[in-house]
């Protein structure tokens, strides 16, 4: 990969971190709150599981970008981290935070799936990290 194209993604990624870091400040969605009638606190809940799930996919994204920055920084963005194949300039431009090329992706992802219905939690855990 190219220096200009390496630039070009860590502009792209710095970006998009500062980007999704300023709503960050949703926690309030969170609080538990005591409403008295039952068909409010079911819907509280419902809100509340609702927040809990787009903080915890930011907080994944976050990671997913920083961790991309940093394989910038030490010279091993764009190369896929299971099978050191060069990912795609295609595939990095749709998901610029990308550490693995396709078809390890498509095998961590099937890994995943398999674990989570086997119910090996373990293994869908450490699968869902490559992901």
């Amino acid at each position: 990969m190219e220096h200009f194209e390496r630039e070009g993604f860590r502009a792209t990624l710095q970006r998009m971190l500062d980007d999704i870091q300023q709503p960050l400040a949703r926690r309030d969605e969170i609080a538990v709150e005591n409403a008295p009638d039952t068909l409010d606190r079911v819907q509280r809940a419902a809100e509340r599981e609702l927040a809990i799930r787009q903080i915890e996919s930011t907080f994944g994204r976050i990671q997913n970008i920083r961790l991309a920055l940093e394989r910038i920084e030490d010279g091993s963005y764009g190369t896929c981290l299971r099978c050191d194949c060069p990912i795609t300039l295609k595939r990095l431009q749709a998901i610029p935070w990308a550490s693995h090329c396709v078809r390890c992706q498509d095998m961590a992802d099937r890994e995943r799936i398999e674990a989570e219905a086997s119910g090996d939690l373990e293994i869908a855990a450490h699968a869902q990290e490559v992901a």
